[in-house]
């Protein structure tokens, strides 16, 4: 009887680099090879000349709370990084381009170049709006020539590039993705963990956060190759038995965990952050309308995700930034606007409506397949209990 032999699985990890300063540069080739940052949400739109031209928001002149969305990587070459205060950012790089996030944007090209990597290889796990994982395994070309149609496809789809990291699992995959940023292409065997991997940080682990690489650094521990030395006992006595024993595991590079080409939401939410804090009387009509689209954009995406509900929640942030949440649990569950609206409003009545609000939120919870229950996202015109 013959065997078949069985096939050494073949990840990969593609991410869009840069991704979204890489769509705005699309809206804006002129600011190709600057710095840019993407961030804050009162930031001024560029402005359009009569020749043609843009200007441009400065990062020097920025004042408020915001946060980097992302940069360029030449602003990154100045220490800009994703998720830094813009007063801070500003302070590095003053003279960089500051634009605001544009995420309608983001998530078209998102749809894009995964529908491209799609028509090519079709098991994809999602991992969120510019990365995705993708089983090849299956897929009967060699991985260099794959990659290579891979990002042509994903660049005719959208004019962006992206990183690829071909390798046995998807622990390894998502480091080698970013070994060699931008538009690169890294394929790795089980045989070259020593010479490619192992000299790398520890913290290059998906995985290992600022707190477990700051106890392996108190341990001597600094890089992967470090980590995969220690015996497998001192890791157990420091990190405990499950931590400890995955430490040791993703040092040399095991991993086993499957493709997931779907993932049951928990949830499904939306909210908004106004540019300025509204009073409950005086913006009375503005907040109704910012809450009643809120509660019908989670009703379609309930309807987009096959999906109705049975709590629906709400979320407010004060202007003094504190938050409170109060959730209702309906007689049945339901994906329809109106009443998701309805119960979001019972929801409000519950809460301290004396201050100004700075966010506005909806959640829909305990989610059920939508199966027979049918529910369209219809115009709702109810008022805010107020």
């Amino acid at each position: 009887m013959n065997s078949v032999p069985i096939r050494q699985r073949r990840i990969a990890h593609l991410d869009m680099d840069a991704f979204f300063a890489s769509v705005e540069l699309l809206h804006y080739p002129e600011l190709r090879g600057q710095p840019v940052v993407v961030g804050g949400r009162s930031v001024h739109q560029p402005v359009r000349q009569p020749d043609g031209s843009h200007t441009f928001a400065r990062l020097r002149d920025y004042a408020g709370r915001g946060v980097v969305t992302t940069s360029t990587y030449e602003a990154r070459a100045l220490g800009v990084f994703s998720a830094m205060g813009l007063m801070k950012s500003a302070q590095l790089a003053p003279d960089a381009i500051l634009l605001p996030a544009n995420f309608e944007a983001y998530r078209e090209y998102s749809r894009r170049f995964k529908a491209a990597v799609a028509s090519i290889a079709p098991c994809i796990e999602d991992r969120g709006i510019d990365e995705i994982y993708i089983d090849l395994t299956e897929i009967d070309e060699e991985s260099l020539p794959l990659a290579r149609r891979i990002k042509q496809a994903v660049f005719e789809a959208t004019g962006l590039s992206c990183s690829i990291g071909i390798t046995p699992n998807k622990l390894l995959a998502k480091i080698c993705s970013d070994l060699d940023k931008p538009d690169g292409i890294t394929l790795l065997g089980l045989a070259d963990i020593p010479a490619r991997i192992w000299p790398l940080a520890a913290r290059k682990i998906n995985g290992i956060g600022p707190k477990a690489n700051e106890r392996l650094a108190q341990m001597g521990i600094v890089t992967i190759g470090e980590l995969a030395a220690t015996p497998v006992e001192r890791l157990v006595r420091h990190f405990g038995r499950t931590m400890g024993t995955w430490l040791h595991e993703v040092a040399h590079g095991i991993d086993e965990r499957p493709i997931k080409t779907a993932r049951e939401p928990k949830s499904i939410s939306r909210e908004s952050t106004f540019q300025r804090d509204l009073h409950v009387r005086q913006d009375r009509a503005e907040l109704s309308e910012a809450f009643t689209s809120i509660c019908l954009r989670v009703a379609d995406d309930l309807h987009r995700k096959g999906y109705v509900a049975r709590t629906i929640g709400i979320k407010l942030r004060y202007a003094d930034f504190q938050a409170v949440t109060r959730d209702i649990t309906l007689p049945a569950p339901t994906a329809d606007g109106r009443e998701i609206r309805k119960a979001a409003g019972e929801c409000l009545k519950r809460v301290a409506l004396d201050q100004r609000i700075r966010l506005l939120g909806v959640r829909a919870s305990t989610l059920l397949p939508a199966s027979a229950v049918g529910a369209s996202p219809a115009a709702v015109q109810a008022e805010l209990p107020l």
